[in-house]
């Protein structure tokens, strides 16, 4: 008896045109994605293109929505992959329609809508509400340390940066002392002396490439724009953080809040990040002298109530001759961060997560610590809560050790009424921190030791440890791919946005089971 198999014929063709949505399950994700992308607000992608309908025609905003998003749920983020898939996937030509778009259209598509992509985020939460995975309770609020696409070989200073200038100028003097010999090198060419000559010159001109960054898009730096330092001596002294330090701690945090609202792009022109990156660390002196100038002026015209002068002895501020400091070439917005080994150059990425799993807020920083970001993150979930229409507000909010900050709590109870619970101490140390023997650490800790606190605050674990160890070991994902305080932002968005869209998926699923 001859062996009995199942045989695939590849040559035999269909007898009618098939139609790829009999391949898919109806239960499927894609499905799924498409359907939450039609419920979802697009009118800012829309409003990015032309009404009159003039042009080339682009592709559908809410097909590349649900392609982008469906991408990054299935773990492929390379925009070159995306085009792989949407080639050969079952899933990915339902989503397109069998349509390929090209991986410098995905890309494009990416860079030109960036904040309207970020702003999604709210769009999926309201989905997760709708879901009622939405629910008054604890809130989790840590952050994990990822790696930027940057090396920390790169980081240089200011003298390095001046030197790798200096050589390429004195490199193009060169050739242009050969190429020109006596001559200045700025004469007019004979092309251009004649008018029939500038026309030719300027339409080749014109029919030259410009050059695109790494998204794809055209891109042209401006220098930067000086900080508008507000050193206020109420706000400043008034809270108890005296001396230079402080002064130095409120003009840096003005100069990152600056950076946050007028980023620089990234070019892919490393002559480019060159120029940005001695900008840089120019502009970081600059604020450091000014913030010392404010706190010279504060400690000469202040009185108290009585007319004394602020006691101690202030040493005069002396201001280097050059920056002092180092920045990386490849992404100056990236730093090195802490981790338990070690150090990689990147980012600190933030999330707030309900005991649903579902996350509430995801930012990023370049802080290599915790210490301020507990207030930013509280506001950023109330900020996402009220976008998606929510108005129930939590229970209590937890965080690791990393997080006290006694100025942030006070903050997040008195204007946001909502408790705090931060334990003082780190898990791995068996006696309190010598700094932290004051009343209200020694309630937080009576607190985390009662029952009511120590049900709340074991919640943390279970909740927000999962979502940064599925994204990492699961999802594969140990670095961003791109470069940029706000292209990083997105991306960390879309990741966080995806896995709530997983999470809706699975409850749907699993209530249709039951």
């Amino acid at each position: 008896m001859a062996q009995n198999f199942i045989e695939g014929c590849r040559e035999q063709g269909f007898l009618l045109p098939p139609d790829v949505r009999e391949w898919l399950p109806g239960d499927h994700l894609a499905w799924f994605v498409i359907d939450a992308a039609g419920e979802m607000d697009l009118s800012a992608f829309y409003a990015a293109y032309r009404a009159d309908g003039h042009g080339r025609a682009a592709y559908e905003p809410s097909l590349m929505v649900a392609l982008i998003l469906y991408a990054f749920a299935t773990k492929v983020r390379s925009s070159r992959a995306i085009e792989c898939h949407c080639r050969q996937d079952v899933a990915y030509r339902v989503i397109t329609g069998n349509l390929v778009p090209d991986h410098a259209t995905i890309a494009r598509f990416i860079c030109r809508h960036e904040r309207a992509l970020a702003d999604l985020f709210a769009e999926v939460l309201r989905l997760c509400d709708r879901a009622g995975l939405v629910q008054p309770g604890v809130v989790s609020i840590d952050g994990t340390r990822i790696a930027g696409n940057a090396s920390p070989e790169v980081n240089s200073s200011f003298e390095q940066i001046a030197r790798e200038i200096v050589a390429e100028a004195r490199a193009t003097d060169e050739a242009e002392d050969e190429a020109f010999g006596e001559a200045r090198g700025d004469e007019l060419p004979e092309q251009l002396r004649t008018a029939e000559g500038r026309r030719e010159f300027f339409r080749r001109a014109r029919r030259e490439p410009r050059r695109e960054d790494e998204d794809g898009v055209l891109s042209e730096r401006e220098p930067s724009e000086e900080v508008p330092l507000e050193l206020d001596a109420d706000e400043i002294v008034g809270r108890g953080r005296q001396g230079r330090d402080a002064w130095l701690r409120e003009g840096k945090r003005q100069l990152e809040q600056h950076r946050w609202e007028k980023p620089d792009p990234i070019s892919r022109s490393r002559d480019e990040r060159l120029l940005l990156a001695g900008e840089r660390l120019g502009l970081d002196l600059e604020v450091e002298r000014r913030a010392n100038e404010g706190y010279e002026h504060y400690r000469a015209t202040a009185r108290d109530r009585l007319g004394r002068r602020p006691g101690g002895r202030a040493e005069p501020y002396r201001a280097p001759e050059v920056p002092t400091g180092k920045v990386n070439v490849t992404d100056p917005d990236s730093r090195p961060i802490p981790i338990g080994f070690g150090f990689v150059q990147g980012y600190n990425a933030q999330a707030a997560v309900n005991e649903q799993q579902i996350v509430l807020a995801a930012e990023i920083t370049n802080s290599s610590t915790d210490f301020s970001q507990l207030d930013p993150m509280v506001t950023a979930t109330l900020d996402e809560l009220e976008r998606a229409g929510i108005e129930q507000l939590p229970e209590a909010v937890a965080a690791d050790a990393g997080y006290w900050n006694e100025q942030h709590m006070d903050e997040v109870v008195a204007h946001k009424h909502i408790p705090v619970l931060v334990a003082p101490d780190k898990g791995t140390r068996g006696t309190p921190k010598r700094w932290l023997t004051s009343g209200r650490a020694a309630w937080m800790r009576s607190v985390l030791a009662a029952d009511y606190g120590h049900e709340r605050y074991r919640k943390r674990k279970q909740t927000v440890e999962p979502l940064f160890g599925n994204t990492k070991h699961n999802g594969g994902f140990s670095r961003f791919h791109r470069r940029g305080r706000t292209k990083v932002r997105l991306e960390w968005r879309l990741l966080m946005m995806t896995h709530n869209l997983t999470k809706v998926h699975r409850h749907q699923l699993s209530a249709v089971g039951a």
